[in-house]
């Protein structure tokens, strides 16, 4: 048994190596030791798990626990506004992602039938088509525009309201309170301003499907007796923000990344076919959804270290995503690269439920701006695009691009 001595550390986020690379420190941390006990700012020992086979191992456990219930918050960097965390935090009704079996089987079964691949794969076609309209739309603008608003943001937002039956017409309002919600540096009340909005909007919603449903997703879970008005509300909130949030960013970032890759641009232009195998590339690179928190039930072995019972654990997908142990060169961008096995979507029981409709997305997202836009390239400096570091999801605030006139 290895002896382990906490080390203090403020937990690096920022990309210090790079807009889409890891933390210098992380990436020396997981060379060293890819399971490491920390000292958060609080003083609570922990431990932080970056490289690939710990992550994976940790994540199929499920000893390692997703109730924040049942574990403090323990936020490895300081946090303006924000109070220190010494409670657990209350299981919120219909939030899965943070609840494990037998509660989260309970409601992520209500669900499997909706993100099946058979019925993702049928909606293909459709995805397509809103990826065509809205490119005809920004293909209208005169350029430079920014393509996070013109593209990213819209396409998967359209996507994910209309499988669910929210309004796109409300996107503006649900949008902003994500958006505010999903910030770090934000006080506590104006986070919690944001939170109540969004789930008093998606609580009046669901009551209305429940009352009278339609053809959509929610309507579907809204006809489950079982399911509570608190749960419908907090299973929508969950798929809302889950289903642009983190694609809209993966649009957007990726495009940034092919841009500063031109190499891999022209790659995918000549060779369409490789798109799937870039997408998970491009997923595995950029790793916009990044930390994620487990609590030790017992005391558990992992990487050859002890976890100690009730101990809280940071893991970072990103650290894992680039382990050389796992993916050759893992930092530089290879569109060519088979890149199945990342682990961007997580691993076991908590597996991303939407990722085939997030393939999807992608592919129809990322082959059409490079078809439609052979001419695209920033319209600033790489180093004037504002990354979103303040978030927690990864990615940019805005992406200037302009394309040559002939193309519109």
């Amino acid at each position: 048994m290895t002896q382990t001595v906490p080390i203090p550390l403020g937990l690096p986020m920022e990309r210090d190596a790079g807009p889409f690379d890891p933390p210098r420190d992380i990436t020396r941390l997981r060379e060293a030791r890819p399971v490491s006990p920390l000292i958060f700012p609080d003083g609570h020992e922990g431990w932080l798990v970056t490289g690939y086979d710990a992550v994976r191992q940790l994540m199929a456990d499920t000893r390692f626990s997703s109730r924040q219930d049942i574990g403090v918050l323990h936020v490895p960097y300081e946090t303006p506004g924000m109070p220190a965390m010494t409670e657990p935090s209350p299981q919120v009704p219909g939030l899965f992602i943070a609840m494990d079996p037998p509660d989260h089987t309970r409601l992520r079964r209500k669900l499997t039938g909706a993100f099946t691949v058979k019925r993702m794969k049928m909606l293909e076609e459709h995805i397509s088509d809103i990826v065509e309209r809205q490119l005809d739309e920004m293909a209208r603008l005169a350029p430079p525009v920014d393509l996070v608003k013109a593209f990213a943001l819209p396409v998967p937002s359209l996507v994910i309201c209309e499988l669910l039956g929210v309004p796109y017409e409300d996107r503006d309002s649900f949008q902003a309170n994500s958006a505010t919600f999903m910030e770090k540096d934000v006080a506590l009340d104006e986070k919690m301003a944001a939170y109540t909005g969004l789930t008093t909007y998606l609580a009046e919603l669901v009551t209305r499907k429940r009352a009278t449903p339609g053809e959509d997703i929610l309507s579907d879970l809204a006809r489950h007796d079982d399911l509570s008005i608190e749960e419908l509300t907090g299973i929508a909130f969950l798929l809302l923000l889950a289903g642009h949030e983190t694609t809209a960013n993966q649009l957007a970032l990726g495009t940034f990344a092919l841009l500063e890759h031109p190499e891999q641009a022209a790659a995918l232009r000549a060779t369409p076919d490789l798109l799937p195998d870039a997408v998970e590339e491009l997923m595995r690179y950029l790793s916009v959804a990044d930390i994620f928190y487990r609590y030790a039930t017992e005391d558990i072995e992992l990487g050859g270290e002890t976890i100690g019972k009730g101990s809280t654990v940071v893991v970072s997908l990103l650290a894992a995503n680039h382990d050389p142990r796992r993916f050759d060169n893992p930092d530089t961008l290879d569109v060519h690269r088979r890149a199945r096995g990342h682990l961007s979507f997580g691993h076991g029981v908590h597996q991303c439920l939407g990722q085939q409709l997030a393939r999807i997305e992608m592919r129809a997202g990322f082959g059409g701006l490079l078809r439609r836009f052979p001419t695209l390239r920033l319209a600033v400096p790489a180093g004037e695009v504002k990354l979103r570091t303040d978030m927690n999801i990864y990615g940019v605030h805005a992406l200037p691009v302009t394309w040559a006139e002939t193309e519109r």
